[in-house]
């Protein structure tokens, strides 16, 4: 039987965060990304397959639908042979690529809260269809929501994907100098 215990701050977070002690959040290195020849198109990559993992997650958890006994009643022959079109649904995620996008998306964080519409541009790009891969806000749409351009909107979101390179930089940077030191 396993056991269940709390956190506490400043121990390792499934996000790839962890809880520093003067409430500032520290990233994770990836390795993944940092070895890239492209690593903001690495990060971005990361990002929408995040987005993708995160819409193909089931829409609601456990449900009472096998305790309740109801028969479904045929209203007409058409319902009865199964000429409904039936709706595709993508798979579900396995457990590592969770774990991948909860990392992915704990870069967010690296965003300063006062650049909260960078967060909002990024957060919003990474979704992308699981089925079809396409993006679910284009530009000229999250343009419109923001009420800017949508080339305006293009450069804050490589501005914020420059914020989080630099913030993985940083990380691998002090994991390197605490991996010389001892």
């Amino acid at each position: 039987m396993s056991t269940m215990r709390a956190q506490r701050a400043g121990e390792v977070l499934g996000s790839g965060l962890r809880a520093g002690t003067s409430g500032m959040v520290a990233i994770a290195p990836c390795p993944a990304v940092s070895g890239a020849a492209d690593p903001i198109g690495a990060i971005a990559s990361r990002l929408e397959a995040a987005g993708s993992c995160l819409l193909a997650l089931p829409e609601r958890g456990y449900s009472p639908h096998l305790r309740i006994t109801r028969y479904d009643v045929v209203r007409s022959a058409l319902d009865a042979y199964g000429w409904e079109a039936s709706r595709i649904r993508p798979p579900h995620p396995s457990g590592a690529e969770i774990d991948r996008m909860d990392e992915a998306l704990g870069w967010l964080a690296a965003i300063p809260e006062e650049r909260f519409v960078l967060r909002r541009i990024l957060g919003a790009r990474a979704l992308t269809h699981p089925l079809t891969g396409r993006h679910l806000f284009p530009w000229r749409r999250l343009g419109g929501v923001l009420r800017a351009d949508h080339k305006t909107v293009q450069r804050w979101h490589r501005e914020g994907l420059g914020i989080i390179r630099a913030a993985l930089a940083a990380a691998e940077r002090k994991l390197a100098q605490s991996g010389a030191a001892g």
